[in-house]
């Protein structure tokens, strides 16, 4: 039991689904996609296994599991072309607790340690991500775990009938 964490290497149906639901779930969205308006907001797209391959080739993808449930995932990009800052040897991470239950028990302070391992293990020194503005939990986590904020994108994400701020933060491991 607890918490534990699987690389994905070859997604099956029962993944597919998990991360197809949590993509299409409108109290998710808002957090983990930018929309520039409110039909981008309200857009949902079906998540395929050829999709989830596809992703498999730019992203280090990790399986969130929670007394033996499937109830998110995590991973990083080397590199990506959205950093804020262009330094090589960057990684950018995106984390999602698909699951409602999952939520709250301090398992994402769990799964970013992980992932940091996993950087490290890749020879990265640098992690970037963003976070909008209203996601004060998320914002509150980042902070505790040693990320500092180096910059922030104006009107990057529409919610709640207004455009919100990207904060962009970052950490040395």
């Amino acid at each position: 039991m607890g918490t534990h964490f699987e690389k994905l290497t070859s997604p099956s149906l029962q993944v597919v689904e998990a991360i197809d639901r949590w993509e299409n779930d409108s109290t998710i969205i808002p957090l983990t996609r930018p929309n520039q308006n409110k039909s981008e907001l309200e857009r949902r797209t079906k998540v395929t296994v050829d999709e989830l391959k596809e992703r498999l080739k730019n992203h280090h993808i990790y399986l969130i599991y929670h007394n033996d449930r499937l109830i998110g995932e995590m991973n990083f990009m080397v590199d990506p072309g959205h950093l804020l800052k262009k330094e090589k040897g960057a990684a950018w991470i995106g984390i999602t607790i698909g699951e409602a239950e999952g939520r709250g028990k301090g398992i994402g302070y769990k799964a970013i340690e992980f992932l940091e391992k996993q950087i490290q293990k890749e020879g990265l020194k640098r992690i970037e991500l963003g976070v909008f503005e209203f996601n004060k939990q998320a914002i509150k986590l980042y902070h505790k775990m040693g990320y500092k904020e180096i910059g922030r994108i104006d009107n990057f994400t529409y919610w709640q009938d207004r455009m919100w701020t990207d904060i962009r933060m970052e950490k040395y491991l």
